[in-house]
């Protein structure tokens, strides 16, 4: 499904009216009819309860002055605050509100702090809220006037319906602009937009809908670069059918360098992981010093042995053993728990210039070419990134807090710059390949804020690659699994406390509904 940008959004409509031939006021009247329905099913029987609009004078007034009419001629009780006068709504709006008088709906005007303050207690005795203050065009902060009413919507606690995207929200990058109204559900128009999936978006979003006003396909085809977003249809591509005759030797072989003194559970759960998802073979590659603790932690992955420093981190010295080692492999996994010595960082950065096979690069193995990322420009092999906020803020040369701000635009400008497919995780993890498109990811929860989620999705996404998936779909479909098995053990078992080892055990299962068996 495609997300769109306020941008895009707006050239879609124009083109709509103007070449299309599909007058504004007929979307308008789309959008408002179907925006109504999802009201009442959303809220069943208001006969008994008394709904106010707040409406600005533009066209996102527009909308709620559409549903405002439709209300009442169901015979609900509708009053419309208008944040203005009536002769400054103008163009689709104004003609929409010229027909409230008909149907008997007051429409109050409030065009300054005074009338607000002499309608305050009208506005408190109103059961539910629809709001149509401001659309998706907002860039800037929300100040003055329309920040004090919006508060007060909010002080109210009352349920609120959003018209397109909740009042003060940026619809590109899901950041409130000051203040933004808190939504109980949102009827957004043709497609949704981006600010609706990317958190902090879709906690003041709350149940959205999307309402099909008639965009023509092929207008809408035509508004590319689209965000995406990540459905089971779009996941399924990943997945590849094992074949009746299929054996270890036709299923992949991959090869994880990983773990350190203190970190050898990332390297059995990341080798764990890619079993899981149906890697054929697996060789872990590790520091020799704790080779005999991890033959005692795992029983299908093979070990290797390599040299290692006296702390027990992979040394430069075993860059020779581990390039015969990828002599027959089909993926190469690095950095859970690799650490960060020098030694350590000197070695991953020869093998991400050398290496030619598929490369998932997670954790240690982000953290050791944080101070060099031109490195991976000069890799011969495709790549994949899985880097949390933290890791990306360091490979960005920025802090978490303005990744946070714009998770799409910095992933999607660093994998265009660094020719890589991206996994920005966090909620709502962002997948960005290096032709600019990017899809959100649909599941996951807040129960995945524990140690270990990350190796199994490099295990994941590895083990996917190994059989033969390309790596820009591995990374969708193993972003997707991966919550996926997350969200089933929080809908089992708890919100929290679940482990990553039990994700990690529920991947073959959600491989198996992803393919659409029971």
């Amino acid at each position: 499904m495609y997300i769109v940008t306020a941008g895009q959004m707006q050239e879609m409509d124009r083109q709509t009216i103007e070449q299309f031939g599909i007058p504004g006021r007929v979307l308008m009247e789309s959008a408002g009819r179907g925006a109504t329905e999802f009201l009442l099913d959303t809220f069943g029987d208001l006969k008994n309860r008394k709904v106010g609009v707040i409406a600005g004078r533009g066209n996102n007034g527009g909308d709620g002055f559409v549903i405002a009419r439709y209300l009442a001629q169901k015979g609900i009780k509708v009053i419309v605050y208008l944040l203005s006068v009536k002769e400054k709504a103008l163009g689709d709006a104004g003609a929409n509100l010229s027909l409230l008088d008909k149907v008997g709906v007051m429409v109050v005007e409030m065009p300054d702090m005074e009338t607000f303050r002499a309608n305050k207690t009208s506005m408190i005795h109103q059961d539910i809220w629809i709001d149509a203050i401001l659309g998706t065009g907002l860039n800037s902060d929300v100040k003055g006037y329309f920040r004090e009413i919006i508060e007060f919507i909010n002080q109210l606690q009352k349920p609120v319906f959003s018209v397109d995207i909740p009042s003060g929200l940026n619809s590109d990058t899901g950041q409130p602009c000051g203040v933004c109204i808190r939504a109980h559900a949102t009827a957004t128009f043709a497609f949704p937009k981006t600010g609706h999936f990317v958190f902090p978006g879709a906690e003041f979003t709350g149940n959205l809908k999307v309402i099909d006003i008639g965009i023509p396909p092929h207008i809408a085809e035509n508004a590319a670069p689209f965000q995406n977003l990540l459905t089971p249809d779009a996941a399924r591509s990943g997945l590849r059918p094992r074949q009746p005759d299929a054996h270890k030797g036709k299923t992949g072989h991959l090869l994880i360098l990983a773990g350190s003194t203190g970190k050898t559970g990332a390297a059995a759960m990341t080798a764990m992981s890619a079993l899981r998802a149906g890697a054929g073979l697996v060789t872990l590659g590790l520091p020799k010093q704790i080779n005999n603790v991890l033959e005692t932690m795992v029983t299908e992955p093979m070990t290797f042995p390599l040299p290692d420093t006296k702390s027990g981190m992979l040394d430069e010295s075993a860059f020779d053993l581990i390039m015969e080692q990828l002599a027959g492999k089909t993926c190469l996994a690095l950095g859970p728990g690799i650490g960060t010595a020098p030694e350590t960082r000197n070695l991953i950065l020869r093998i991400i210039r050398e290496c030619t096979l598929p490369l998932v690069i997670d954790a240690d193995g982000l953290n050791n070419i944080a101070d060099n990322p031109d490195v991976l420009k000069k890799s011969k092999a495709r790549l994949v990134l899985t880097p949390h906020p933290g890791e990306m803020a360091r490979l960005s040369d920025t802090s978490v807090k303005t990744i946070q701000k714009d998770r799409i635009r910095t992933a999607r400008n660093f994998a265009r710059e660094f020719q890589v497919n991206l996994a920005l995780k966090g909620a709502g993890t962002v997948i960005a390949h290096d032709d600019g498109s990017v899809f959100i990811n649909t599941t996951g929860n807040s129960g995945m804020a524990s140690g270990g989620m990350g190796d199994v999705l490099t295990g994941v996404i590895a083990g996917l690659i190994t059989q033969g998936v390309q790596p820009e779909s591995a990374a969708r479909t193993g972003v997707y699994l991966h919550g996926a098995a997350a969200d089933t053990l929080a809908k089992n078992m708890s919100s929290a406390g679940y482990l990553a080892s039990e994700v990690m055990n529920l991947i073959p299962r959600e491989i198996q509904k992803l393919a659409g068996h029971p």
